[in-house]
C-alpha cells in the first residue's frame, strides 16, 4: 500500500467493516483500538486518530494525555484473526497540535535513526535480519503471592513426559538440547509452524525457513527476509502477533521469554545487519572474513558499546538466565567468522558481496525491536564515524579456552542491573541526531530498575531448597 487511497480501496474490496489501529508501547507490546471503517478517511492519515496516552506504560501523565496515532499506509493488512473483516494499520505517535513525533514512541525513534543514518552520508539504508526463537507450550501456569510462588510449563514432546499416562504414551520425546532438529514423530509441531509461516506470507512477510530449535518442549525458529530498520521492526511485531494467535487457535501458547526452561537452551534473537548506499553493499571488502574497513569499524562500535546495548537488546531479568556460558549463549564480546561462541559472527555461507553482513548474537526476543535495532545501528555508526578498531578476531572455541586466555575476553553483563548501570554511563552515542533523548533513557532506566528490584526483593523457590534448614 503506497497511499491512503489504496488502503481505503483495499478495505472496500475486502469488505472491511472495522479498522484496528495498532502501535507499539515503550516495552514492545502492541496496543490497539478499533473504529468502524466509516470513521477512516484519507484525511485520517494526515490528521491522525486521537487517543488517551496516559494509560500507556512510560508515556504521558494524565494532565497532558491527548495523543495522535498517525497511520502508516504501508502497514495495511486485513487481520486474519478477527471474525469481522478488519483492516489493520500500524501507527507512529505524534503530539496533538504540532503533530511533532512523540519522543518516547519507539517507532518514531527508529524512524529518526534512519534519517540520522542518511544525514551522516555513510549510507542510505541499514538492513536488519533477525532470527527470533520461541517456545510453543501446551500449558503454562504461574502465580506469585506474598506466601508462595510457582511456575509450570508443559509440552507433549518434552523428555520429562516419558512417564506420563497418555494412553498410549508412544515414547517419542525430545531430550534436553537434542531438538535441533529431528523429524516427526519427535518433532510434533511441523504443521503449526508451517501455518504460522503461511499466515505471515499472506500478510506480506517473506519467509526463509522454519525448524525446531535445540531445546526440548517445542523450541522453534522461523526466519524471515531482511529489510530496512523500521520495516524489519514492523515485521517483528507482526511476527509475534501471528505466532501467539496461531498457537492459541490450536490450544497452545507461545512465549518469547529468553529462558523459560532450566538446564536447556534459551531463546535468542541473533540480528544480522549491514549498511548499503545507492544499492551497493558497504560491508564487503578484502579484510578479515571478506569484510570492508567500514564493517570492521562498525564491529568496533558494537563491541565498545556492547555492555550498554544489553540494557536495550536484552532488557529483562530473564535475559540474564540465558546470557551465561555453556548454552551457546553469546556472552564473549569478540568477533569471529563462523564462530558461534563469539558475540559477533561473520557468516561465510556465500562469497556474494550482497550477502556480506555481521550477526550480533546477544539480543533476545524480549527486546522491543524498534529500540534494539536502533541501538545497534547507533553503536555501529559510532564505530564507523570514529574509525574504532575492533581488535583481533578470536577463531577458537571460547568455551574451551584456558582460564588465563578467557580472562582477557570481555563478557556481557551478568544481570539486568549491571546492564542498566552500563547504559547509564555509556549512552552519548544514542543521543546523536536526537534519535534517543535523555528523557527517554531516564524513563527507561527508572522503569527497568523497578523490574530488577521486583525480582531482587522476592524470595525464590530454590532458596527454600538451599536454605530452609539453616
Amino acid at each position: 500500500m503506497g497511499s491512503p487511497r489504496q488502503v481505503l480501496e483495499l478495505a472496500r474490496k475486502q469488505g472491511a467493516r472495522m479498522v484496528d489501529v495498532k502501535f507499539v508501547d515503550t516495552f514492545g507490546t502492541w496496543q490497539h483500538f478499533t473504529l468502524p471503517i466509516s470513521e477512516l478517511s484519507e484525511d485520517s492519515f494526515s490528521d491522525g486518530l486521537g487517543f488517551d496516552g496516559s494509560s500507556i506504560r512510560g508515556w504521558k501523565s494524565i494532565e497532558a494525555s491527548d495523543m495522535l496515532a498517525m497511520p502508516d499506509p504501508a502497514t495495511a493488512f486485513i487481520d486474519p484473526f478477527m471474525a469481522i473483516p478488519t483492516l489493520s494499520l500500524t501507527c507512529t505517535i505524534a503530539e496533538t497540535g504540532t503533530k511533532e513525533a512523540y519522543t518516547r514512541d519507539p517507532r518514531g525513534i527508529a524512524q529518526r535513526a534512519e534519517k540520522y543514518l542518511q544525514s551522516t552520508g555513510i549510507a542510505d539504508s541499514a538492513v536488519f535480519g533477525p532470527e527470533a526463537e520461541f517456545f510453543i507450550f501446551d500449558n503454562v501456569q504461574f502465580d506469585s503471592k506474598p506466601n508462595g510462588t510457582f511456575y509450570s510449563v508443559d509440552s507433549e514432546e518434552a523428555i520429562w513426559n516419558t512417564g506420563r499416562e497418555e494412553m498410549p504414551n508412544l515414547g517419542y520425546k525430545i531430550r534436553h538440547k537434542e531438538g535441533y532438529f529431528p523429524v516427526a514423530p519427535l518433532d510434533t509441531q511441523q504443521d503449526i509452524r508451517t501455518e504460522m509461516c503461511l499466515t505471515m506470507e499472506q500478510l506480506g512477510i517473506q519467509i526463509e525457513r522454519q525448524h525446531h530449535e535445540v531445546a526440548t518442549a517445542g523450541q522453534a525458529e522461523i526466519d524471515f527476509r531482511f529489510d530496512t530498520l523500521v520495516k524489519t521492526a514492523d515485521h517483528m511485531m507482526l511476527y509475534k502477533y501471528v505466532l501467539k494467535n496461531v498457537a492459541r487457535k490450536h490450544g497452545k501458547t507461545v512465549t518469547l521469554m529468553p529462558k523459560p526452561l532450566f538446564g536447556d537452551n534459551g531463546s535468542g534473537m541473533h540480528t544480522h545487519q549491514s549498511l548499503w548506499k545507492k544499492g551497493k553493499p558497504l560491508f564487503a571488502g578484502h579484510e578479515y572474513a571478506g569484510l570492508s574497513h567500514l564493517a570492521l569499524h562498525y564491529i568496533g562500535g558494537l563491541l565498545k558499546h556492547a555492555k550498554a546495548l544489553c540494557a536495550l537488546c536484552s532488557p529483562t531479568t530473564n535475559s540474564y538466565k540465558r546470557l551465561v556460558p555453556g548454552y551457546e549463549a553469546p556472552v564473549n564480546l569478540a568477533y569471529s567468522q563462523r564462530n558461534r561462541s563469539a558475540a559477533i559472527r561473520i557468516p561465510t555461507y556465500s562469497e556474494n558481496p550482497k550477502t556480506k553482513r555481521i550477526e550480533y548474537r546477544p539480543p533476545d526476543p524480549s527486546a522491543n525491536p524498534y529500540l534494539c535495532y536502533t541501538a545497534l545501528l547507533m553503536a555501529g555508526l559510532d564505530g564507523v564515524l570514529n574509525k574504532m578498531d575492533p581488535g583481533e578476531p578470536i577463531d577458537k572455541n571460547m568455551y574451551e579456552l584456558a582460564p588465563q586466555e578467557m580472562a582477557k575476553v570481555p563478557q556481557t553483563p551478568g544481570s539486568l542491573e549491571e546492564a542498566l548501570n552500563q547504559l547509564d554511563k555509556d549512552h552519548d552515542f544514542l543521543l546523536k541526531g536526537d534519535v534517543f533523548t535523555e528523557d527517554f533513557l531516564e524513563m527507561w532506566l527508572a522503569a527497568k530498575r523497578k523490574e530488577a528490584d521486583a525480582i531482587r526483593l522476592r524470595p525464590h523457590p530454590y532458596e527454600f531448597f538451599l536454605y530452609y534448614d539453616v
